[in-house]
């Protein structure tokens, strides 16, 4: 009797300090040297009643819900969606997130460049996929392979709004990009709008969660590992940030595989 084997693939970048994101964590390191003074003094002890001195290590973090991998919630996008209060990260279902995922590779695309229906059409035609309701849908740009390279926010290619409307009517709730951002880079956004200002060319994948209500997955990772383009589970649990916009994520590729 075959048995099937489970393998893991981590979808996420690391919080470091050093990523070229424009919000980068600050993070405080406590050696284990630095943990027995913090327990001394909170439990009424000494440093050296610890073994060789030592207690716990930990970190202090400071950073934005959006700053790593991460998921955008509705309210992330406007206060209001399909006319009701936009949810936060701690109000959607979490059946969202968890779910079969689908790689659509657009690595050959040049940072900038839009995603359009038709891309997405030509893709999914490539790998004889069907989208169904709650597919979580991956976007593979290799953006992050630059996540510690200079300019990195700026080097993607973005979804159009089009595209992600085109999304939401399969019935997708959750889509995610190893990008920066879910739009093409802001500063491609920006010049555009500078030279013709007009209503679509800012953040406007992103307003689309003003009419349907979605979330979207930023700063993937690793993309280029998965050894099929579906036939896989995504895990992508957010953390449960009270009233927040975002929640940081994990996201894990689950591949069986015949022994």
């Amino acid at each position: 009797m075959n048995r099937k084997a489970r393998r893991f693939i981590d979808l996420s970048v690391p919080l470091d300090r050093l990523a070229k994101e424009p919000f980068p964590p600050e993070i405080q390191y406590s050696s284990h040297e630095e943990g027995a003074v913090q327990a001394a003094q909170y439990f009424g002890l000494q440093p050296t009643d610890f073994p060789e001195q030592k207690a716990w290590a930990s970190e202090t973090v400071t950073l934005t819900t959006h700053t790593g991998t991460h998921v955008d919630a509705p309210w992330h996008y406007w206060p209001t969606s399909e006319g009701e209060p936009a949810k936060t990260i701690d109000q959607l279902p979490l059946e969202w997130f968890y779910g079969d995922g689908v790689l659509l590779d657009f690595s050959e695309k040049p940072s900038g460049y839009e995603i359009t229906v038709k891309d997405i059409k030509q893709k999914l035609s490539q790998i004889q996929y069907e989208l169904k309701p709650f597919d979580i849908v991956l976007i593979r740009t290799d953006a992050d392979k630059r996540y510690y390279e200079e300019h990195y926010f700026q080097s993607h290619a973005g979804v159009s709004a089009e595209a992600t409307h085109w999304l939401i009517d399969q019935g997708i709730k959750v889509m995610g990009t190893d990008g920066w951002g879910w739009d093409i880079p802001f500063s491609v956004q920006a010049a555009d709008y500078k030279q013709n200002p007009r209503d679509g060319v800012l953040w406007a994948a992103h307003y689309v969660g003003k009419e349907k209500e979605y979330c979207q997955i930023e700063k993937l990772a690793n993309l280029e590992q998965l050894p099929r383009p579906y036939g896989f589970t995504v895990s992508v649990f957010p953390v449960k940030v009270r009233g927040a916009s975002a929640g940081w994520a994990r996201p894990v590729a689950i591949f069986e595989e015949e022994e």
